[in-house]
């Protein structure tokens, strides 16, 4: 991560390019296609996001308030949307997390990585700032820096003859997915449960790619380590469950716990249950999981399944599923 940011009181932002043009976008939501020519005179925050991303879900409070406080003074935001995951290319999912994630600015739809190839960028989230001539004066890759990049857009504004905007930077009020980690308590990476990607598969039956298969439970499991328990097929990209009673199981030390999952059949709902230890997550429950540890696959997307309130310390974590058919895709944890 890194920034170029120079504080408007001192040197100016540097010129860092003109700004790359959405041509290679498939498709826009919120918006007209837009083009850099069209959006001179303005100033532009372009952010690489895809709907399931951690990173990015706590970036969007600020993103929002930026639309909300300097959209009628010069800033256009755009939402550049490439998808880690193939169900993220599908327009009815990403409208419908855009619907329940409150981004009203526009969005690039992104899903053959055109408009990702053409800025050359490398990580969700990232940021690219333009001024009001088109050139791109800061970058920002990842979370974080939000008095810096807010300042810069001021900065940019200010340029632009904009003066009638508020100094004091914007306050938000993030909940579930979009609380900033807890970075020191977490010890736990990123997990996929699909072989292409996977790391710390760890049932005692061995990997069976690609088959359906009863896993037997784990006796025990090292931190870090996962295993599918009951009947599923372990592919390329994620891990399917066949029967109804299938498990997944976790030894993770984190504050949260969030999986991508969803219903293999978008017109069905599964019912799931989560457990700490065993027992049922009840005072420990995510923002997606009800007072008695119960929640509801409705549709591919990222679940906050736990968030702990008291000390951090290693667990075992295991989510039950009702029924066959749920997809699950990676572990997030913050």
């Amino acid at each position: 991560m890194f920034s170029n940011f120079r504080h408007p009181g001192s040197a100016p932002l540097p010129m860092l390019g003109n700004l790359p043009g959405f041509d290679a976008a498939t498709g826009w939501l919120n918006s007209e296609p837009l083009t850099p020519e069209a959006l001179r005179g303005r100033v532009v925050l372009v952010q690489f996001w895809t709907y399931t991303c951690v990173n990015w879900l706590r970036t969007l409070p600020y993103v929002r308030a930026w639309n909300e406080k300097y959209g009628a003074r010069g800033l256009t935001i755009v939402g550049a949307h490439t998808p880690e995951f193939d169900f993220e290319r599908d327009v009815d999912n990403i409208a419908q997390a855009a619907r329940d994630m409150e981004v009203t600015y526009p969005i690039a739809v992104d899903s053959d990585y055109g408009v990702w190839r053409t800025f050359n960028n490398h990580f969700w989230p990232a940021a690219y700032l333009a001024d009001a001539k088109g050139r791109i004066r800061y970058t920002h890759f990842g979370e974080g820096e939000y008095a810096m990049t807010e300042m810069a857009i001021q900065a940019l504004l200010g340029e632009a003859g904009e003066a009638a905007f508020d100094t004091e930077l914007v306050s938000v009020n993030p909940q579930g997915t979009e609380v900033s980690a807890n970075w020191n308590d977490v010890r736990s990476p990123e997990s996929y449960l699909g072989y292409r990607q996977s790391a710390g598969f760890a049932s005692p039956d061995g990997e069976r790619a690609d088959e359906a298969h009863d896993y037997s439970r784990p006796t025990s499991l090292a931190l870090n380590r996962w295993a599918p328990i009951g009947n599923w097929t372990y592919g390329e990209k994620f891990s399917i469950s066949n029967a109804a009673g299938g498990r997944i199981a976790f030894q993770f030390q984190a504050r949260d716990v969030n999986l991508v999952m969803g219903p293999a059949n978008r017109e069905t709902a599964i019912a799931f249950r989560v457990y700490l230890d065993g027992e049922i997550a009840i005072d420990a429950h995510g923002t997606d999981v009800d007072s008695s540890g119960g929640g509801t696959l409705d549709y591919r997307r990222l679940y906050q399944l736990i968030r702990q309130t008291g000390p951090i310390r290693e667990r075992l974590f295991e989510i039950e599923f009702a029924d066959a058919g749920a997809e699950v895709y990676c572990f997030t944890f913050g």
